[in-house]
């Protein structure tokens, strides 16, 4: 008999040879075991490492309160829900946290999902369908990009942060069809923010449904952290975030109007069909919400160390690209300049991101940084003495 192949399924941009390879030498920058807390500094191989690489933007994974509150849930609670929030998942502590989120976002209902990823896929494949078009940023999140796959509905997508690309992608679409604008808040790339008052605009005057993912928007924007749109004191239809960055925890939500809440909440598989969050992880996120939701000096600390960095990138002549929040990419262009910078700082004891090609055009391979409220500026200021370093020992070629 003759053998059937094997399943082609999507392959990754490289080889099993070449990760074999990278691991061999040292290059393998994925699945990197850290040993104990992540916080502003990690146990990275044994070492204290500078962590310019987490989303942990409010320091809170490394607050007393935000630990405990997640204690107490387990001894309450126990450690899971063994079920969807559709059948027996809901908690009366799902419940309290989706009210304290509407009441901090000034919106009229809140949905807990179990991740950011299901909050976006959930929620795009419940809002459209293939009679409607998607209004999707160049640079948007994966998530948004496979919620618009799975609900297979029509995708226009527009140059990143481009307002005339979006009006001209609007003109494309007949009157007839349903618009639905979906940008990221702040793009996890790339550090800059939406023009929101722009698109704000052009949407309204559409008469297009706007949605922003604000998974690394809250606690970083608005008066209190509460998002782009609370940022611009403009509305927004549906808001987006996630437990995973500020609030230190697992899971994700949505915020809106309550009639459009309530459709999502009885049509979107991934929140029917997925686990509900541990009480662990919704008491850790509520705590550390409750925490910068009254206290502002979160985020003040998180913006000084934010222009501190980037000004100091800036000095050494680095391109920090259009970073205007606390992710700061540093742009080396080539693939093997910055995989050597990123080996370097970590052997070195500053832990970065390296984004290459597919994940960022060709030539603006680059090192995410981001900082938290919790570094100090001795931290910054080791990380920047540590990339003078290796610059002087590896020039970037102009």
């Amino acid at each position: 008999m003759t053998k059937r192949p094997e399943l082609k399924g999507h392959k990754p941009p490289f080889s099993r040879r070449i990760i074999q390879e990278a691991r061999e030498i040292g290059f393998y920058p994925y699945f990197l075991p850290i040993h104990g807390q992540q916080g502003h500094i990690v146990d990275f191989e044994g070492r204290p490492t500078i962590m310019l690489g987490s989303n942990n933007y409010l320091g809170m994974t490394e607050n007393e309160e935000v630990k405990r509150a997640a204690k107490d849930a387990i001894d309450r609670y126990g450690v899971g829900c063994t079920g969807s929030r559709y059948l027996n998942g809901t908690l009366d502590i799902h419940i309290q946290m989706e009210e304290l989120l509407s009441e901090f976002m000034g919106t009229e209902m809140a949905l807990i999902f179990s991740s950011g990823y299901h909050a976006n896929v959930g929620t795009i494949y419940s809002l459209t369908s293939k009679d409607d078009t998607v209004l999707s940023d160049q640079f948007n999140h994966a998530s948004i990009v496979d919620g618009c796959r799975m609900s297979k509905t029509e995708v226009v997508v527009y140059e990143h942060n481009d307002m005339d690309s979006l009006k001209r992608g609007i003109t494309t679409i007949p009157i007839e069809r349903p618009l639905i604008c979906i940008s990221d808040g702040v793009f996890s790339m790339e550090g800059d923010i939406v023009r929101y008052d722009a698109l704000h605009q052009i949407c309204r005057q559409s008469h297009s449904f706007i949605m922003i993912d604000d998974a690394h928007a809250i606690g970083v924007l608005g008066p209190r952290g509460n998002g782009t749109a609370a940022e611009f004191g403009l509305d927004v239809d549906i808001t987006l975030g996630t437990f995973s960055k500020s609030m230190a925890s697992m899971g994700g939500f949505i915020t809106g109007n309550e009639d459009v809440i309530e459709d999502i909440k009885h049509t979107s598989r991934a929140l029917i069909f997925s686990a509900a969050p541990s009480p662990s992880n919704v008491a850790a996120a509520m705590k550390a919400l409750e925490l910068f939701m009254d206290d502002q000096s979160y985020k003040t600390d998180l913006w000084r160390n934010a222009d501190y960095l980037r000004k100091g990138f800036k000095q050494m002549g680095l391109d920090t690209g259009s970073s205007e929040t606390p992710i700061i990419p540093v742009i080396l262009g080539d693939e093997g300049t910055t995989m050597v910078y990123w080996r370097e700082l970590l052997n070195r004891g500053v832990y970065t991101n390296p984004v290459i090609y597919p994940a960022t055009p060709k030539d603006k391979n680059l090192l995410r940084n981001s900082v938290m409220s919790t570094h100090k500026i001795d931290d910054l200021n080791k990380a920047l003495d540590t990339y003078e370093k290796v610059m002087k020992e590896f020039p970037v070629e102009e």
